[in-house]
């Protein structure tokens, strides 16, 4: 059963036989739905609609001396439309069942109803009615276009569309209690935002994380849900799990993608029932822990290939975050670098060092397979040779000419394909050169020194080559 996240409004029984009714409330409060108002009287429900604005879900009998069940059905839903009604009734016949469905009714229920059949029904009623409320909070929050709370977000370095819609989006699931399935690529910051969901949510408990990669299911079950004692050789004493630890709040679970599909079963029981068993227990827990996954794997793929069950995929569906990699983010890469080297400065405790527009040109045209991480410690290198001074632009051209190098000679090592394969015809060398510095000058933004180093020449040589190409199309043009 879904675990809710707001506190459950309400529920109003409406029934003449007063034993009825305290069955139904004893019920419901078992069920741990502790607010529940019940009514004698079909004229008066009107009236407590209006003066209660918070009742959240109706039981409604059809058989009332006082008025007819289905015209009060009608009532309600023109008049609270929003509200769920479930029809209890002895009337077991299908005609008036599709009528009240007709009606709007949200479920039609025969007397005698089972405890778990009633329970179950109000649930499903509270969990549409918190799954509206969630969507009219996105809504809300792509709408607005500042954020109520941005100081969550202070660690996440980034300004960027892509980024701001990221806190957005986390602002309006923040109260849900469901889990959140965070991907990106290797290096993006992807436990920076696990850390922002569990601040938005302002809970009660600690965040602990874990990197689930390569932990066998025993590893797993004992890391997370504990053991007793004399559950297994060497287990001398009682262990509390991570999931008792995180109690009231958040429990990350880093690389997902690479969890056994053994383990994956009892995680899907665990968001499922939010309950488990420790080790060597056959009584179960219940967890309190909202659950945050991450991977830099694509689960669609796993699916597929049958590596991941396909039931906690969908399961983890509910909640998304895709992190953008940095080449897609490069309006961020300004505010990246500043505060890189602060960082960087403050560790080696000298002072943080200056750099020319050059430096940005350079990462712009550099796509950081390696993310945010790669970026932070190719900085933090250069800030160890500045020595408080200035950047040394070659130093990092060298160091991404070599970082790229090493990573296309790899691609080649893998695949057969060459760099023309792609053309039918090949351009000659004077038009492969021609192109190749007209690209390099517009990714340096027609500064000639920077765009010779792309080129690995020195800025006279390209000036003369440059020169050239001008002599000769002023030649060609005089002819004409």
């Amino acid at each position: 059963m879904r675990k809710l996240s707001h506190k459950p409004l309400p529920i109003l029984v409406v029934d003449d036989e007063q034993d009825v009714l305290e069955s139904f409330r004893l019920a419901l409060l078992s069920g741990g739905l502790p607010a529940v108002t019940t009514c004698a009287d079909g004229l008066k429900v009107m009236d407590i609609l209006e003066q209660n604005r918070e009742i959240s879900v109706i039981l409604l009998d059809l058989m009332m001396p006082k008025i007819n069940g289905q015209d009060l059905l009608e009532q309600i839903i023109g008049a609270h439309p929003g509200i769920p009604v479930i029809v209890i009734t002895a009337i077991d016949d299908l005609q008036t069942a599709v009528n009240c469905m007709r009606l709007g009714a949200f479920d039609y229920l025969v007397k005698p109803v089972e405890k778990h059949r009633l329970v179950s029904s109000v649930f499903r009623a509270l969990e549409i009615l918190e799954l509206g409320r969630e969507n009219r909070a996105l809504k809300e929050s792509f709408l607005n276009d500042s954020l109520n709370h941005p100081e969550l977000f202070a660690p996440i370095v980034g300004r960027s569309t892509a980024i701001l819609k990221l806190f957005k989006y986390i602002e309006a699931i923040a109260k849900s209690t469901e889990p959140v399935l965070i991907s990106g690529e290797t290096g993006v910051g992807k436990e920076l935002f696990a850390r922002a969901v569990h601040n938005a949510s302002n809970p009660a408990g600690p965040f602990i994380a874990i990197n689930v990669a390569g932990l066998d299911d025993q590893t797993f079950s004992d890391t997370l849900f504990g053991h007793r004692k004399g559950a297994f050789t060497g287990a001398e004493s009682q262990r509390d799990g991570l999931i008792k630890t995180a109690e009231g709040g958040t429990l990350f679970l880093d690389e997902i993608g690479d969890l056994s599909l053994i383990s994956q079963v009892k995680l899907l029981r665990l968001l499922q029932e939010q309950e488990y068993f420790p080790l060597g227990s056959d009584l179960p827990k219940k967890s309190t822990a909202r659950i945050l996954v991450a991977t830099h794997c694509d689960l669609g793929k796993t699916v597929q290939d049958g590596s991941f069950r396909k039931d906690l995929f969908y399961r983890l569906q509910t909640h998304q975050i895709c992190i953008p990699p940095l080449r897609k983010r490069k309006e961020d890469l300004p505010l990246l670098v500043d505060e890189l080297l602060e960082r960087a400065a403050k560790k080696l405790q000298i002072n943080k060092p200056s750099y020319s527009n050059d430096l940005l040109a350079i990462l712009l045209n550099y796509d950081f397979p390696g993310n945010i991480r790669e970026l932070e410690t190719l900085l933090f290198d250069c800030v160890s040779r500045s020595q408080g001074g200035r950047l040394s632009i070659t130093t990092i051209h060298d160091r991404l000419t070599n970082t790229a190098s090493s990573l296309s000679s790899a691609r080649h090592d893998s695949q057969k394909d060459g760099l023309f394969d792609q053309f039918s015809v090949l351009p000659t060398l004077k038009e492969a050169t021609q192109q190749l510095i007209k690209t390099a000058l517009e990714r340096a933004n027609g500064n000639q020194s920077l765009a010779a180093r792309f080129l690995g020449l020195s800025q006279p040589a390209l000036s003369r080559r440059l020169n050239r190409e001008k002599d000769r199309s002023a030649t060609c043009h005089d002819d004409l």
